[in-house]
């Protein structure tokens, strides 16, 4: 998978992708795994207080969140940037704002988890874990993660080597021997809990580490490609240009791969005595 080149600045800063998933939000929420549901538990069980938590999912997307935290008995806000996305999560029954967190107004409401999947790299780290502070209650959890495929090495090659042709100038790192997925995931949640810290307002942030396994067909891995932050504003000639290569790779393979995935998380909850709001 590739990752941001190091000469380019922040995920957050690239707002042209990081507001381009809607282009085709129902791929996006057809084709996206959802994430393990002893980690949303977890999650829920540490909220403080009783009686129905309060959630607020940042980024919501299409609703993937928000949906398996309300299976789970919460109350759940979504704040997503993109109206084509927040149109989709609506669609599924979620209340949803549309604003950038970092804008957001929360009007003095206040929540036992923010929560963040597949999101938090698209914010600012200082600024969003300082809202976060905010409007979390005494004891309130700060949840972000992300799902990581790593996949196959003949796959991932042959989607770099058809990028690097079609993407040269691209902010992202197509090199072979680029650092994995999983490294590149783990970096972004360092940078996260080293944001959380820096707020003054939490207990020492936690990372968990899910490991489970996806069994990939053909149709769905090209199904799911498009919907990433790379491909979303690729021209239709060229998206087809990689989604061929990778086809013709998966073909290779008798159509169906096995890749190890990860699910990352970064859990800090807000002290009683944070600095004021």
């Amino acid at each position: 998978m590739p990752t941001i080149r190091s000469s380019q600045p922040g995920p957050h800063q690239l707002r042209l992708v990081a507001e381009s998933f809607g282009v085709d939000a129902e791929r996006y929420d057809r084709a996206r795994p959802r994430y393990p549901r002893a980690m949303v538990e977890r999650i829920v069980a540490a909220c403080p207080g009783a009686g129905t938590p309060d959630v607020l999912d940042v980024g919501c997307g299409t609703g993937i969140v928000a949906r398996q935290f309300r299976a789970a008995g919460c109350a759940v806000l979504g704040v997503e940037p993109d109206a084509r996305m927040a149109d989709m999560a609506r669609r599924f029954g979620a209340e949803v704002e549309v604003a950038t967190f970092e804008d957001w107004d929360p009007a003095g409401r206040e929540f036992d988890a923010v929560v963040a999947g597949q999101a938090w790299h698209w914010i600012d780290p200082v600024a969003g874990a300082a809202k976060a502070a905010r409007v979390l209650r005494p004891g309130g959890r700060l949840a972000l993660f992300w799902n990581v495929p790593e996949l196959p090495p003949a796959v991932a090659e042959a989607i770099a080597e058809a990028a690097r042709r079609v993407l040269p100038d691209a902010p992202f790192d197509f090199r072979p021997g680029a650092r994995s997925a999983l490294d590149g995931y783990r970096a972004l949640a360092t940078k996260a809990a080293d944001a959380i810290r820096d707020t003054g307002a939490f207990g020492d942030a936690e990372q968990w580490q899910y490991a489970w396994e996806w069994t990939c067909t053909r149709d769905a891995w090209l199904d799911l490609m498009p919907t990433q932050g790379v491909f979303t504003r690729l021209p239709p000639g060229e998206l087809a240009e990689v989604l061929e290569a990778a086809g013709a790779a998966i073909d290779a393979m008798g159509g169906t791969f096995t890749m190890s995935c990860a699910t990352v998380a970064v859990v800090a909850a807000r002290t009683a005595d944070a600095p004021p709001r």
